[in-house]
């Protein structure tokens, strides 16, 4: 399996299992189960790079209208997360000078993001951590749909904060390590390291388990 499989099976896995499974974004359910987002893994080393990367994510947008969003995941670069928003600013200023405002919208998810306003190890940072530095390319007639159709969306962020500091730090942590933990090959779900039988027969056991635990 190649590496790029291998980030993209665990960014499916936290977008399944943290962003739909706590429902921190009510819209993201349907899109991911008509598989209409797009998965691109960027291996960027230069901020050059991560630019050409994110347009070139606009361009497909632009020619693929079948596609609702795209997630640009950055494998091993912008690690910093001050680095990363000093990108996303630049990112930003970009998107306006290609004329990309009011048609694309840029959101941003860091294994280290934190709030201006929270510590450190805040659980609520949680809401908008994940397993990698992402840029989340959303088209802006769908936000603009989707919030139409939800009753008091502007409360949205608030609850997420709240249901995350009820999770709890060690719940949320688990929450992101284990996508961190699986490997996905030929659609089977698999923990890394392990190859038997008996091995994939546990590591279904293990995920229900997981899975269970996350709802209590």
């Amino acid at each position: 399996m190649s590496q790029a499989n291998k980030v993209i099976a665990q960014t499916r896995h936290w977008l399944e299992n943290v962003v739909i499974g706590l429902n921190f974004c009510p819209f993201a359910k349907s899109v991911f189960e008509q598989d209409k987002i797009h998965y691109q893994v960027s291996d960027a080393q230069s901020l050059e790079c991560c630019l050409e990367d994110l347009m070139a994510e606009t361009e497909r947008l632009d020619k693929h209208n079948e596609i609702e969003t795209s997630l640009l995941i950055f494998e091993s670069s912008l690690q910093d997360f001050d680095n990363f928003l000093d990108v996303l600013d630049i990112a930003d200023d970009l998107m306006i000078e290609q004329v990309y405002e009011g048609i694309y919208q840029l959101a941003s998810f860091h294994p280290d993001y934190c709030f201006a306003d929270s510590e450190v190890d805040d659980p609520a940072n949680y809401t908008n951590r994940a397993p990698y530095p992402i840029f989340h390319l959303l088209r802006e007639k769908s936000i603009e749909f989707a919030l139409a159709q939800y009753k008091a969306p502007e409360n949205i962020p608030r609850a997420n904060v709240q249901l995350a500091r009820e999770l709890g730090l060690r719940k949320m942590q688990s929450l992101l390590e284990t996508a961190l933990q699986l490997e996905k090959v030929e659609g089977i779900t698999w923990f890394a390291g392990l190859s038997s039988p008996y091995s994939l027969f546990l590591a279904r056991i293990i995920k229900i388990q997981f899975l269970c635990a996350s709802f209590v």
